[in-house]
């Protein structure tokens, strides 16, 4: 039997990339999925990718909502418990780097922009996990939030604001693991590097761009050791394992990187990378 059959999982942010990924690898492996973004044809092409694996289309629930907002969050939670009756795993994977129009960086951007990095990033993961904590408690079940390895140590001059949020995600996600774990529900997180998905597009670079991007660090042994940058796959693999209570039932409160060793060195500049 697949090790999530019977379990209901709802991932934000899986219109493309590593919310995408992970949707697919949890209904293969037995979920029920709910799927959404804000772009109805991307998230189209996330269903249907589920389809073709052969999956049915009753453990699929698709729904365009923005998680940014109290109605997009409340269609999420109530049409996945009409569905599917009950929800067993929060993945909190939606999340961007929002860059300043003018192009300005580090502590000339504007608050606007500071607004929009906390809001996707960190609060939008509250408010979520605010409104699902009474099904998980019910069903003892496990919050994995996707985070970055910005949130880190290591400055980040050129966005700070995204590195902000992120950092407050992973004491959020430690806090709240002491929290809930009284209720039998665990929560972790996943601290990706370099990923090669839509994330330097959303970041303002043009296809042939974010191509350049990251072909440049997956070069530089100095930015990923490795030498690759991480797929999509790579990072939804450990958001299943921290979402698998017979596999890391231990591990609570806990961010796992994944970068190919970049945080070991991190000598990069990542700037030059985006020119």
């Amino acid at each position: 039997m697949p090790r999530f059959s019977g379990k209901t999982v709802i991932i934000t942010g899986s219109s493309n990339g590593i919310g995408r990924s992970a949707a697919l690898l949890f209904a293969q492996e037995g979920a029920n999925v709910t799927i959404t973004g804000r772009n109805s044809d991307r998230l189209q092409e996330t269903k249907q990718q589920i389809l073709k694996s052969g999956i049915p289309e009753n453990q699929v629930n698709s729904v365009v909502a923005d998680v940014t907002t109290s109605e997009g969050q409340d269609e999420l939670i109530k049409s996945t418990l009409e569905k599917f009756g009950k929800i067993d795993i929060l993945v909190n994977n939606a999340g961007a780097a929002h860059s300043d129009p003018t192009g300005a960086l580090a502590s000339d951007q504007g608050l606007d922009v500071y607004h929009k990095n906390m809001q996707l990033n960190i609060q939008s993961v509250v408010e979520m996990t605010r409104k699902v904590k009474p099904y998980l408690i019910e069903s003892k079940g496990e919050i994995v939030n996707v985070s970055s390895i910005a949130g880190g140590p290591h400055a980040q001059p050129d966005f700070p604001y995204y590195s902000m949020a992120k950092a407050a995600l992973d004491q959020y996600t430690r806090a709240v693991a002491i929290d809930l774990i009284q209720y039998g529900v665990r929560v972790n997180s996943v601290s990706p590097g370099v990923v090669a998905t839509g994330f330097a597009g959303a970041m303002g670079l043009e296809d042939q761009a974010s191509k350049k991007f990251y072909e440049y660090l997956s070069s530089e042994k100095k930015a990923i050791p490795a030498m690759v940058a991480g797929t999509p796959e790579d990072i939804a693999w450990i958001i299943l394992f921290l979402a698998d209570r017979k596999m890391s039932s231990y591990i609570i409160g806990q961010s796992i990187v994944a970068d190919g060793g970049t945080t070991l060195v991190l000598g990069i500049d990542f700037n030059k990378a985006m020119q």
